[in-house]
């Protein structure tokens, strides 16, 4: 999701007087490339896992040890410019993150100038790896559209300490106009799970009064359970007018609020940094191909259309033509020839990036996909053919059988080849959704398996996220009349129904 409006100076993303060369840091949970010194590329990974595990111990969510295909990629950038330009959308944006089975990315700035009251580019990141861990850790979980923001503020100001600790509870200043605004968003409003198209000002007061409301209910014990029991009820399909009942009186819960928030301090509980033992992280300086390749990779995996992906094919050509060997740099440029749809520049560029390095699983799936789109485009329907292309996600998945995207490759080449998918690849892609549940193609493919074989309860469990996503926008007004046919006329109706539709792939953005 984004963070937009008021912009500030950051703490965490350090900005460094002598920046040397692109870094790579690698963790548990993260892969960080930034143009900053090893020094400042390693702390600012060290503090990520250090977040990762207070909101583990504050929440009480297990890690799931996951492998490393699971790891949120983050590439820190310049500036609050750099950050627009690279988003689509452009406007107020100041970071956005997009999930999805190949690889969940986030972009974010090193800086962004402005007042001592305004978001940090530390903030930014926080708030939008607190919504990776909501959908990731709770994935079958609908969540109203205040508690998914509020959630994702309230763990966006956390406070570093020098002796290792994790500190929640700091007020997010920016939201100051907004926690007050009772009567542009009062409870009534507030508390639905969608409470429908909101103007950019009633957004602000939505993740301000947000914020408010979950750090209320976070540190008040009664309050706590009343906000468990409500999100079970919405989860059970109650009404809202049921739902909010256990809040009691929503104006009284108004006025609290409004009293809340003039206190003179606010509740906070610090994680001891003897608590918050993290794995090793590890730093590398990129290769010299892949600090030339570094800006059409971001701007690739960010997502292009024809026009950009014209320029990014051009600019990496140049950069990528005095570096053969170097497999990130043709890894790169594989994938900037199969935007433009280059499918035989495309695979010979991950063959010399299978050559430097066999085992880069970029690459072997790029050399399917490249081979598959070409067999597409020609139509082939040689048997032969199509089991070589998916030798190479069978090889993908050799490399990390818990990395989701070579088994979804593997069941979409059946439809591509006009072929029924065997059993073994309709397993693959239910583990895959399970794997990457915030990822909507896999869950509305799942969705269909289990349609056809008559599993209710599982297609609706795949489905229902989808559509109550507060952020899914069309994606999301599809799929709830895919479960109102489900509910008026059954599984076969709505299987056809949901085949018929198409989802839009979308950066996770507000």
């Amino acid at each position: 999701m984004l963070l937009k409006l008021v912009l500030a100076t950051t703490s965490l993303l350090v900005a460094s007087g002598a920046r040397a060369e692109w870094h790579e840091a690698s963790s548990q949970h993260f892969v960080v490339y930034s143009d900053d010194t090893a020094e400042h590329v390693k702390d600012f990974t060290t503090r990520l896992e250090k977040f990762d595990k207070a909101v583990r111990m504050l929440r009480g969510v297990p890690d799931s040890r996951r492998g490393p295909a699971a790891r949120v990629t983050v590439y820190v950038l310049d500036d609050i410019d750099d950050v627009q330009r690279l988003h689509s959308g452009g406007g107020n944006v100041a970071g956005f993150y997009i999930p999805r089975a190949s690889g969940s990315t986030a972009y974010v700035p090193r800086r962004i100038n402005g007042g001592s009251t305004g978001i940090s580019a530390q903030a930014v990141l926080l708030h939008e790896y607190a919504h990776h861990f909501m959908f990731n850790d709770w994935p079958s979980a609908i969540f109203p559209k205040w508690f998914v923001e509020g959630f994702a503020e309230f763990h966006a100001t956390a406070k570093f300490g020098d002796d290792g600790s994790v500190t929640f509870g700091a007020p997010p200043l920016y939201r100051t106009y907004g926690v007050a605004a009772m009567n542009t968003m009062p409870m009534q409003k507030l508390l639905k799970p969608d409470p429908g198209k909101l103007s950019d000002a009633e957004t602000y007061v939505l993740y301000s009064r947000g914020w408010l409301l979950t750090d209320y209910l976070t540190f008040d014990p009664t309050r706590r359970k009343q906000l468990a029991e409500y999100i079970t009820a919405i989860n059970d399909g109650k009404s809202i007018e049921d739902a909010t009942k256990v809040f009691g009186n929503l104006n009284a819960l108004d006025i609290k609020l409004t009293s809340y928030v003039k206190r003179p301090t606010f509740p906070s509980i610090t994680i001891p940094g003897d608590q918050l033992t993290i794995a090793p992280v590890t730093v590398r300086a990129v290769s010299a191909g892949e600090a030339a390749t570094m800006p059409m990779r971001i701007r690739s995996n960010a997502g292009v259309d024809d026009k950009a992906a014209q320029q990014v094919v051009v600019q990496t050509r140049r950069a990528a033509q005095s570096y053969p060997a170097d497999p990130a740099a043709q890894n790169t440029l594989a994938e900037a020839e199969y935007d433009v749809k280059n499918y035989a520049q495309a695979a010979a560029a991950a063959d010399r990036a299978l050559a430097a390095n066999p085992k880069s699983t970029h690459a072997t799936l790029y050399k399917g996909m490249a081979l598959q789109a070409a067999a597409e485009a020609e139509k082939a329907t040689d048997r032969k053919r199509w089991q070589a292309i998916r030798r190479y996600y069978i090889a993908g998945n050799k490399f990390d059988n818990e990395d989701p995207a070579p088994l979804m490759l593997y069941y979409k080449s059946f439809a591509a080849s006009g072929e029924t998918a065997p059993k073994s690849a309709e397993s693959g892609l239910l583990y895959a959704s399970a794997l990457a549940p915030f990822d909507l193609t896999l869950r509305l493919l799942a969705a269909r398996i289990y349609l056809r074989d008559g599993k209710v309860p599982e297609a609706r469990a795949a489905m229902t996220p989808v559509a109550y996503n507060p952020h899914g926008g069309k994606n999301a007004e599809r799929v709830r009349a895919t479960l109102d046919v489900l509910n008026r006329d059954g599984a076969a109706a709505a299987l056809a129904d949901l085949s018929k539709k198409t989802i839009d792939s979308e950066k996770d953005d507000d």
